[in-house]
């Protein structure tokens, strides 16, 4: 496990479940190890906060690659940041180089590690559920693995989009876990864009069951200063 994430699991981990007392659905589903993808709605920043503490575990998040390759003294510190919790670089130029994520996240899940996936692709604008894109769904069937619905409820509250940093609301936010969703049963599917489209619609109505929100049947509009999430 990442040096900065193990400190973060022994400081910052029991400062948010001290301080904002966040209430624990489904932790049974929460693998004790083996690889598996965390796929969950997106309502603030404040979402990886609340998932890694809630989990235990190292969880690889995805960042753009710009706090990889930043310059002077701010550059160090967000490149010394993003290695010592062993996040994963997201390019946004387009092309392979877009894909380099997605490739850096299979031998990360086939050796045992957990990804965080947020498919509905950006913040929701309005706090509903979006339509979720198939990059999670096609990780899982390349790196043959579970994907483990995820439903965060009142992060928007604790930090809503803009704000810097979040506000200390206590027993304002629960995270909760669903059961697996095993990918198998696709692998030998005649379409493969079918089998990913089937299967990320059943990771998004699984989450809607955790989390009560209207679900939205088209793509969220992407913020303009963009985000990591795939």
């Amino acid at each position: 496990m990442p040096v900065l994430y193990t400190v973060g699991l022994w400081t910052v981990a029991p400062a948010i479940k001290l301080g904002w007392r966040p209430t624990i659905e489904g932790a049974e589903h929460i693998p004790a190890n083996g690889g598996a993808i965390f796929a969950g709605n997106h309502l603030s920043v404040a979402d990886e906060l609340f998932l890694g503490s809630a989990v235990g575990r190292h969880i690889s998040f995805w960042a753009k690659e710009d706090y990889f390759v930043g310059t002077g003294l701010s550059g160090l510190f967000f490149r010394t940041l993003m290695g010592g919790l062993g996040a994963i670089p997201v390019h946004r130029s387009g092309g392979r180089a877009a894909l380099s994520a997605f490739d850096a996240a299979i031998p990360v899940l086939q050796e045992g590690g957990l990804v965080a996936v947020y498919p509905e692709g950006t913040r929701s604008p309005d706090g509903r559920l979006y339509r979720g894109r198939t990059g999670v769904a096609r990780l899982a069937l390349a790196a043959d693995v579970p994907i483990i619905p995820v439903g965060m409820i009142g992060t928007e509250k604790v930090q809503p989009i803009g704000q810097a940093l979040p506000s200390l609301k206590p027993g304002q936010v629960t995270v909760k876990f669903g059961k697996p969703i095993e990918v198998g049963a696709w692998k030998d599917a005649e379409s493969a864009s079918t089998a990913a489209r089937e299967i990320t619609d059943t990771v998004m109505m699984a989450i809607q069951q955790l989390t009560g929100q209207e679900y939205v049947s088209r793509y969220a509009p992407k913020r303009s200063s963009g985000d990591a999430e795939q």
